[in-house]
């Protein structure tokens, strides 16, 4: 039987052992904040989306500055979930929900118009052009963002891989759901307030600073 599933739009899900903590928030702490397997998500009150949270710094201090709104955060790393987990556990927020796996999948199940605000902070880049496909940033799950995402809403995209700036550009370009909000060079140089540094920007892997693209949903 022909296999219809997505392209994986991430590389490995698990690199080192957990460590006992880890694994010990990831069976008691995680079934408690996991979002349903199946069916519709139901979303109650201003809701900011994170896709690819990494090791969780940003989410965790994004709903820790933001209390009264709901953050829903998708990674597929497991090691990244554990260590979201401890943050989580360390600051005490209440307001975040995870899903560890495909945010295609948590996406296709949010109701239109549920997101007020999406980050999706330096996915894995696929440099290679026979990858390119491979990328998060796809026209088909542009639409489905869009679809989320409430009139005015912003989605907010960083990456360290020229590459992968133009391509994102580009698609946005060519989606008359989102306008590019910049007006200046600093408004791609530069992060948007508030934003909160994460190890993987720090390591600075990709080829080029970082460029933080801010996009208005219309």
């Amino acid at each position: 039987m022909e296999d219809h599933r997505p392209i994986r739009s991430f590389g490995r899900i698990k690199a080192r052992t957990l460590k006992p903590r880890q694994a010990g928030l990831m069976d008691t702490l995680l079934p408690h904040l996991a979002l349903p397997e199946a069916g519709a998500i139901e979303v109650l009150g201003p809701t900011v989306l994170e896709i690819g949270f990494g090791g969780g710094e940003h989410l965790v201090a994004q709903a820790a500055a933001h209390p009264d709104t709901r953050f829903i955060g998708v990674e597929p790393f497991m090691n990244g979930v554990a260590s979201c987990l401890r943050h989580i556990e360390e600051s005490g927020v209440q307001n975040v929900r995870l899903h560890m796996g495909d945010a295609r999948d948590v996406v296709s199940r949010l109701p239109d118009g549920g997101v007020d605000l999406c980050y999706i902070l330096f996915p894995d880049p696929w440099p290679k052009a026979r990858h390119h496909k491979r990328r998060l940033i796809q026209p088909d799950f542009l639409g489905e963002l869009a679809r989320v995402t409430k009139p005015g809403a912003e989605l907010r995209f960083a990456t360290d891989w020229a590459n992968y700036a133009a391509w994102t550009l580009e698609l946005f370009a060519r989606d008359a759901s989102f306008a590019w909000a910049a007006e200046r060079a600093e408004d791609w140089r530069q992060p948007w307030p508030g934003h909160v540094t994460t190890r993987y920007e720090a390591k600075r892997l990709g080829d080029c600073a970082p460029i933080w693209l801010r996009f208005a949903r219309s």
